[in-house]
């Protein structure tokens, strides 16, 4: 083993020799593969999320439900993502962060056939929800993996390839969505089987979940569980292959050190003088709320509905919440390259000053909306002025506050708290992802879609006062550096 560390130190040390080249290349595409591993959850996160956006209409006139109650169908999935993330981080460090992931393959596999043969709507109510449990769990194990298993100089840029793949996920979801309803947009259509194209739609999510699930069963166990279960041999090997750490030694003494006399965590290790729980704790549920209360997924889960009321056709709500989908895609590469080099903090700043400007024009242009029913058309110009404030408003959200409010839930908890605190914000991000979703159809009708979109615009300001006054910058520092806790204590003690 010590043949093994002295190679190691050698071979990653510096001097820009080729064999040296050659293992940090390695090293890299390892850490690398296994991100992208543990990152597909990340995919069927944002693809079963947004899947049932192309079929909300068809299941409203399969099952004749009112306003009220398609809303709650589509949002009861976010419930079940609430709880599956607040008990996620118990059943990782119980079980392992790879045997959750398979877990979650599978509840996404029965999900998605069970959605898609759906005979009522209490049934599809049932599994969505089901559902929903497997992408909470996704939603905090890949950031709590990735975080463990990341080099600290690469973990906000690693940390951030969950965020692309969600965005994958939606833009795959909207893409299967349009080609399933063909160029009518008509999701009502019979296709394989005598299946409507709405239950394929839900169908299909089987493909990525097997995916995942084959992918879960390749990639290593994270070496802080693996230490927490007394099994160095392993951690050794994981951080000497997949890491490349230079000193073995002293990065699995640091793990160590910080596990040291450490009881598995309970929720009474959150308390705290701040309301009940300790200060970290709450700057962690509130990035979590704040990026839900901007407004982003009104925009995913209900963009053909809304597309439709701006002036645009069927087919062509779809093509352009595909293209809104592929604008979100791309954006996140700009975290993916900046994250590490300008910091989390400075990203989420401009993030949230950007979709205050998007969310106003958006507010704007729906006040001036023509009502007649349940229908509602936007006139010249303003259905322009309302794609482009939508747009830039993802713009913004895809470049900040997608990706970052993750890599910031991933490193920003010590230890010993980390897996029940990033279980609980991730499980309010749900929390009031299922509110936004399930009032917004309801409040767009009561008040307008002008007054929906300016109070998403006034969270996006209150977001920029609560990232400036609140958050730490972590950006470059080891999960186990004690001086990063030290600096986060102090903070919020001083706040």
């Amino acid at each position: 083993m010590s043949n093994a560390r002295s190679d190691e130190q050698n071979d990653t040390s510096g001097g820009g020799g080729a064999r040296g080249s050659a293992m940090g290349t390695a090293h890299r595409g390892k850490v690398l593969g296994v991100t992208i591993s543990a990152a597909l959850g990340g995919l069927l996160f944002g693809f079963d999320t947004s899947v049932i956006n192309g079929a909300v209409d068809s299941i409203q006139h399969t099952f004749d439900l009112g306003s009220a109650a398609i809303g709650f169908t589509v949002a009861i999935t976010l419930i079940g993502c609430a709880v599956g993330a607040w008990f996620a981080g118990q059943l990782a460090d119980a079980w392992g962060r790879k045997s959750v992931m398979l877990l979650a393959a599978i509840l996404f596999i029965a999900s998605s056939i069970a959605s898609g043969v759906a005979f009522a709507d209490w049934f599809l109510m049932l599994w969505r929800f089901i559902g929903g449990l497997a992408i909470g769990i996704a939603s905090v194990i890949a950031p709590a993996y990735i975080g463990e298993i990341a080099p600290a100089k690469l973990r906000g840029s690693l940390s951030s390839l969950q965020q692309l793949a969600i965005t994958l996920g939606i833009f795959l979801a909207l893409l299967s969505d349009a080609a399933l309803a063909g160029s009518e947009g008509n999701a009502l259509r019979e296709l394989w089987f005598g299946l409507p194209a709405w239950r394929w739609m839900l169908l299909v999510g089987v493909i990525p979940a097997v995916v995942y699930g084959i992918l879960s069963l390749s990639i290593p166990e994270s070496p802080q569980y693996l230490l927490r279960k007394g099994r160095k041999n392993d951690a050794r090997a994981v951080v000497r292959d997949v890491t490349g750490a230079i000193d073995i030694d002293r990065r699995l003494d640091e793990i160590q050190d910080s596990l040291e006399s450490e009881r598995r965590a309970r929720y009474r290790d959150l308390r705290g003088k701040a309301l009940g729980l300790q200060p970290i704790l709450w700057v962690g549920i509130g990035m979590a709320a704040f990026q839900q209360l901007v407004g982003i997924n009104a925009i995913f889960y209900y963009s053909t509905t809304l597309w439709k009321s701006v002036g645009f056709s069927a087919g062509d709500s779809f093509i352009t919440s595909v293209i809104t989908s592929v604008i979100n895609v791309v954006l996140t590469f700009v975290a993916i390259f900046f994250v590490d080099k300008v910091g989390r903090k400075a990203l989420l700043l401009w993030g949230s000053a950007g979709m205050f400007v998007g969310l106003v024009l958006a507010a704007v242009s729906f006040s001036q909306a023509h009502v007649s029913g349940s229908n509602v058309t936007l006139p010249q110009p303003w259905g322009v002025i309302a794609l482009i404030g939508a747009n830039l408003f993802v713009i913004f959200f895809a470049a900040t506050w997608g990706p970052v409010m993750w890599v910031v839930l991933g490193e920003v908890f010590p230890n010993k708290i980390r897996g029940l605190g990033l279980g609980i914000a991730a499980a309010f991000n749900w929390v009031f992802n299922f509110l936004v979703t399930l009032l917004f159809p309801v409040l767009s009708q009561a008040v307008g879609l002008g007054w929906v979109y300016a109070g998403f615009a006034l969270f996006a300001a209150l977001s920029f006062w609560f990232v400036f006054s609140a958050l730490p910058e972590v950006t470059g520092l080891e999960l186990e550096d004690k001086s990063k806790l030290e600096h986060l204590h102090r903070q919020r003690a001083e706040a």
